[in-house]
């Protein structure tokens, strides 16, 4: 594919934590492109980078030094407005599922759209309902999150961030709380989402059941990305 054309490049990406003495580099010269429509995997050692790439990928950090291109648009030293209207074109899975208590399975798949923008309320239930469905959670949309197991509410979650067919989902160990039937089919159905609506995919996982899934899996040591194999 045409350069121009991939939804996530980094160029001698640099970033760093701390000031003075204590400052630390976290990221050393990371450049990559990410195709359209790929399920990319970034594993690796804690510590190693992984997320502070992905929040980089994602405008939930400020690039300090280098390049992030993410949907045709440059980060560094970009506008903060340009950062809410991307990510309004994301879709972000945490480890942590972060749902609201007081609101209801569906409920909380709704945010996911409303974040968005204006969509009309038969809309955003139908969409919100497939959502669920496709994630098994037809006969949970009710519920509160208290009554929910923890792999329920992580495909809660992962039903929220899909909810508003994003151009790129960057997802934090998504399967971590999930047995692993129900982790090979959310990594199945994000494969899908590529390859139907051109879905972009960057996981951070330390899950190695998953790694066979991927279209290609990055290795970051000690803030370099020392792998890149193709699957």
């Amino acid at each position: 594919m045409a350069l121009d054309d991939a939804p996530l490049r980094t160029s001698e990406l640099n970033h760093w934590f701390g000031a003075g003495e204590a400052r630390k580099q976290a990221l050393f010269d990371v450049s990559l492109s990410i195709a359209r429509g790929s399920l990319t995997v970034l594993v690796g050692p804690s510590g190693s980078g992984k997320t502070t790439l992905l929040t980089l990928l994602g405008c939930l950090r400020e690039v300090q030094d280098g390049s992030v291109v993410l949907l045709g648009h440059e980060l560094h030293g970009a506008r903060p407005a340009l950062g809410v209207a991307l990510r309004r074109r994301l879709g972000f899975i945490f480890q942590a599922h972060n749902l609201h208590e007081s609101l209801t399975a569906m409920q909380n798949v709704l945010m996911g759209l409303q974040v968005k923008g204006r969509v009309d309320k038969a809309t955003a239930e139908r969409a919100a309902t497939h959502a669920l469905g496709l994630l098994g959670l037809s006969d949970r949309m009710d519920y509160l999150p208290a009554n929910l197991s923890g792999g329920q509410k992580q495909r809660v979650a992962i039903a929220r961030a899909l909810v508003g067919n994003p151009d790129v989902v960057l997802a934090d160990e998504p399967t971590a709380a999930l047995d692993r039937e129900s982790g090979a089919n959310v990594v199945d159905l994000l494969k899908r989402l590529g390859e139907a609506r051109g879905t972009t995919t960057v996981m951070v996982t330390h899950d190695t059941r998953i790694l066979d899934l991927a279209d290609r899996v990055l290795t970051l040591e000690d803030g370099c990305i020392v792998g890149d194999q193709q699957r």
